[in-house]
């Protein structure tokens, strides 16, 4: 997909959490890492954003976990809805936040180009389509930080 990116809304299950983001990707990847099952039940299938274009609304309700050293999850204190994964230590993935598909208003159009932890992806998982595939030792290999994960 060579589309620009574009802007696109959504919110948590509730309504209490909601935003607008620009500059969004046409592009998700997925999560199979144990902590990101945990978190969402689920792989994570998350969209990419630049922080600074997102603009939130009920703020009040977000809460945050520091669930690394390295990075931090929030959810809407009111129905439990993951709204963001973020990098808080440097690295090339700092000022972006990784958005649930879910949790946008319009989940349609998008294209999976990769997924990470391929190797902890359980066997009833299947998504359609070629794709770049990372293992924990290729993700440990490129941030050393995830060797604790």
């Amino acid at each position: 997909m060579s589309e620009a990116p574009d802007t696109r809304s959504g919110q948590c299950m509730c309504g209490a959490v909601r935003f607008v983001a620009k500059e969004v990707p046409k592009t998700i990847s997925a999560c199979h890492c144990q902590m990101c099952r945990r978190w969402t039940g689920s792989a994570l299938l998350e969209v990419s954003v630049p922080e600074d274009a997102v603009t939130w609304e009920g703020v009040e309700h977000i809460a945050t976990r520091q669930s690394t050293p390295w990075a931090e999850r929030a959810w809407c204190r009111e129905c439990g809805s993951g709204v963001y994964f973020r990098m808080t230590a440097e690295n090339e993935f700092s000022g972006t936040l990784d958005i649930p598909l879910g949790i946008f208003d319009d989940p349609n159009g998008f294209e999976m180009t990769h997924e990470i932890f391929i190797d902890h992806k359980p066997d009833s998982f299947a998504y359609a389509g070629e794709r770049r595939q990372l293992t924990r030792a290729d993700c440990v290999a490129k941030f050393d930080r995830l060797d604790s994960v």
